[in-house]
């Protein structure tokens, strides 16, 4: 949990834009990256990638391949 919370919402901190970015608040621009699995108990969950959302909106890979 610490290396998740690091790679954001310490991140966003460190370059200044804590206010904004790191957290999924009210208010907060949100980019959110959807795993297959729980990372907490599997961090190569990590690499399983279902979608990312960026700016409202949702991409995905049209050659991922289900599990």
């Amino acid at each position: 949990m610490a290396a998740l919370v690091s790679a954001n919402s310490l991140a966003a901190e460190a370059l200044g834009v804590g206010d904004c970015l790191g957290s999924l608040a009210p208010g907060y621009d949100a980019d959110v990256i959807a795993v297959d699995g729980d990372p907490l108990t599997d961090i190569a969950a990590v690499r399983r990638v279902v979608f990312v959302m960026r700016g409202g909106i949702v991409y995905k890979w049209a050659g991922a391949k289900p599990r």
